[in-house]
């Protein structure tokens, strides 16, 4: 591997890294790790001691929308490896303000300081439920950076992303206090049209955004939802 000097994201220019393919290693594990190796935000989560570069969608999408305060009351859906809760517990200071920070996912993490997380899947029946039991009162905020297993089948990875922004959302309306907020990656150009209408309906505001951390190439985008209008509106 020929490796040069460089900074990373918000440090100056970062020189390219180039890596050799070794015996054993397919193209496409060399282009990855090259691509992991030269991101500026895979150096700057590095540097800062965030646990994924994913932590900077959110934090990008906290400066634009001013989402995240101090005593907050917070679920991350999708939690691992803990990024987004890292950026969420900086923003809420709850050993300070007494605010909460509560993150679910399938995979085991190490756990953040000042959160609390659990192991479940969120589709399986009981787990709303468990996550309700867990958080004890309504929420501000409910994030979901969950993204469904693929088949490499468009047509049904498609409707299992649909299946599971849907879950997270009906989530949502169930925990969240008036003027709440919620944060859900999408795929393919956005929501479901009928699905955005729902949202509209029960939001005061809808908007699509793709944060400068989300690759390029990615199809990803998130929809960032504010001021819940309460189940007043069901």
């Amino acid at each position: 591997m020929d490796s040069r000097k460089g900074d990373g994201h918000g440090g100056g220019r970062m020189l390219h890294t180039r890596v050799k393919t070794a015996r054993g290693r397919k193209n496409s594990s060399t282009r990855w790790l090259q691509r992991q190796l030269n991101d500026p935000y895979v150096v700057a989560a590095r540097r800062m001691g965030y646990r994924s570069r994913a932590a900077f969608k959110l934090k990008e999408l906290n400066e634009r929308f001013q989402l995240l305060k101090p005593g907050q009351r917070v679920v991350d859906l999708g939690c691992a490896p803990g990024g987004w809760t890292q950026i969420a517990v900086e923003a809420v200071n709850p050993e300070k303000t007494g605010g909460q920070i509560v993150g679910l996912d399938l995979l085991e993490m190490d756990p953040v300081h000042g959160a609390t997380n659990f192991v479940c899947d969120f589709t399986d029946d009981d787990a709303p439920e468990r996550l309700k039991a867990l958080l004890g009162g309504p929420v501000d905020i409910v994030l979901s950076d969950m993204a469904a297993n693929t088949t490499g089948h468009p047509a049904t990875d498609h409707l299992r992303i649909v299946a599971l922004l849907e879950m997270a959302y009906a989530f949502a309306c169930e925990v969240l206090k008036p003027g709440g907020v919620f944060v859900a990656k999408v795929f393919q150009g956005g929501a479901e049209a009928e699905f955005l209408a729902v949202m509209k309906r029960d939001f005061e505001s809808v908007r699509h955004a793709k944060p400068p951390a989300s690759r390029k190439d990615s199809a990803e985008t998130y929809v960032v939802a504010t001021g819940y209008r309460g189940h007043a509106s069901e």
